[in-house]
């Protein structure tokens, strides 16, 4: 497959059934409420940056993330369909992602698996972030 039959966009919105497809379609299903297609749907009703990669029409790669367009970017998922991935397409999402958004860092929480992929993109690896999945967690201390 040649890389010019590949087209970036970015789209205002796409159908969760699309997303979930995609999803299941790369390694991010794993990882990701795929059954759950109402949250999906809010998952993609609330991002307000979608960068696609289209073969033909059919979604083979996104990249779906939250800006403020001034400070940060918050690339919440980077999906590339399993056939189609060591092609240069995440790479081209990142970069697209960064150029809708080029006064805001663009940050991101790397997948297991993809841990050794993002230094290969020139990305810089940072390693104070902070993860608070259940309030219950937060330990506050009455005065």
């Amino acid at each position: 497959m040649s890389l010019t039959e590949v087209q970036y966009q970015r789209e205002q919105s796409i159908d969760a059934d699309e997303f979930i497809d995609l999803l299941k379609r790369s390694t991010l299903s794993e990882r990701r409420p795929v059954h759950d297609a109402e949250r999906i749907a809010a998952m993609l009703q609330n991002a307000n940056l979608i960068v696609t990669a289209r073969k033909g029409g059919q979604l083979v790669g996104i990249a779906r993330s939250l800006s403020d367009f001034a400070f940060c970017t918050y690339l919440s998922d980077l999906a590339v369909d399993e056939d189609h991935q060591k092609m240069g397409i995440g790479v081209k999402l990142i970069r697209e992602t960064k150029r809708e958004s080029p006064l805001a860092k663009l940050i991101l929480l790397a997948a297991p698996a993809a841990i050794g992929y993002y230094p290969k993109t020139g990305m810089t690896n940072f390693s104070h972030c902070f993860l608070l999945d259940d309030v219950n967690d937060l330990i506050v201390k009455d005065k």
